[in-house]
């Protein structure tokens, strides 16, 4: 993993009226942030930094299974967003644990044949996060989002602003749950005033521990590309992700931002770096293949999927460099090339469990 993972037995939730663990409030660390999807691999991350933050006087980590990183400050809450009483749960708990701040990351990082309970997490659960923060004064939010939302287009400038509009097309409920999510926290930040609510839309993270569509695409030995096409890519390194989480946490910048690394490289140029084998193949042929497979479960992604392995999706982040301070620490070709020295180790690995 990228941060070290601790051991730790997880605190019975206290009483609203208080419990075991308030002397941390007492010790002069008043900060309480709560952390949504906190056994995904952001928030499993972001709650193992925030561990090791003084500032920090606790850490509300809610999901349906406790974060592997949890320590002495973490109090764990199982809670499902797709469950009717999540959004009264949910408040109840941010009020009794006086949360300021909220990371909501409770959001899938690849498509899934589940769609409603997708939509039932993200569309609707988002909403039941901001209702539950709303009832409960929460002062600030930082949501997940990412630049895939801008929709890969031929007519995209080299470089998408906060300011272009989200056209990943909706029909597709990847991309249509999280793009009403996002409306969800602006909605937040129109109702509650004074909140300070930031959405960082981040480039598809890689690195050597993260899994997601993008990763998985790149773990074939064999790769589809599509005939003709040599879009520009950008990605960001899942430690610079997890970095712009808790610089977001750590200072008060409304707004919405590009997270993303320095850098764009050729679809063609990533699949080299990785050591993968390109596959031309006619788009039209590609997406009735992938729409057949992903019907029979067999691909990693559905055929909306394709066009951005045709067209420009690259953001720019000025405006996260300049407003937030956000400086990335890899540039795309280092995310890359750090994918694939962890990935090699995983064929390895793989070719030996195969031969035994």
């Amino acid at each position: 993993m990228v941060l070290p993972k601790r051991r730790s037995s997880y605190p019975t939730p206290p009483d609203p009226a208080g419990g075991p663990g308030d002397e941390l409030v007492r010790s002069g660390r008043s900060r309480v942030v709560a952390v949504t999807g906190a056994a995904s691999f952001l928030g499993s991350n972001l709650v193992g930094v925030l561990e090791e933050d003084p500032e920090i006087a606790r850490i509300v980590a809610i999901d349906i299974r406790p974060p592997a990183t949890a320590g002495r400050k973490t109090r764990y809450y199982e809670v499902d967003f797709t469950q009717p009483t999540a959004e009264a749960r949910l408040s109840e708990i941010l009020a009794a644990e006086k949360v300021s701040t909220l990371a909501h990351l409770g959001f899938l990082s690849a498509p899934t044949h589940a769609v409603a309970l997708a939509h039932e997490l993200e569309s609707v659960g988002t909403r039941h996060v901001m209702v539950a923060a709303r009832h409960a004064r929460v002062r600030k939010i930082v949501c997940w989002s990412q630049t895939m939302l801008y929709g890969a287009d031929p007519s995209n400038p080299n470089f998408l602003s906060e300011s272009h509009p989200l056209r990943a097309p909706e029909s597709e409920p990847f991309f249509a749950d999280k793009i009403a999510a996002e409306r969800e926290a602006l909605r937040f930040a129109e109702r509650v005033p004074g909140a300070v609510v930031t959405i960082l839309r981040t480039a598809p993270l890689l690195g050597p521990t993260v899994s997601n569509v993008v990763t998985r695409y790149l773990a074939h030995r064999v790769v589809p590309t599509m005939m003709g096409f040599d879009p520009l890519v950008q990605f960001l390194h899942e430690v610079d992700g997890i970095a712009a989480f808790k610089l977001a946490i750590d200072r008060d910048v409304p707004g919405t931002f590009n997270v993303v690394a320095d850098g764009v490289l050729p679809l063609s140029t990533v699949i080299k770096l990785a050591g993968r084998i390109a596959t031309p193949i006619p788009h039209p042929i590609a997406e009735t293949l992938t729409s057949v497979l992903w019907l029979a479960q067999l691909a990693d992604a559905p055929a909306t999927f394709l066009r951005y392995l045709r067209f420009l999706c690259v953001a720019d982040g000025a405006k996260a460099r300049e407003r937030m301070g956000f400086v990335p620490a890899y540039t795309t070709r280092e995310a890359v090339l750090d994918f694939t020295n962890a990935q090699r180790l995983r064929d390895v690995r793989l070719l030996q469990e195969t031969t035994v």
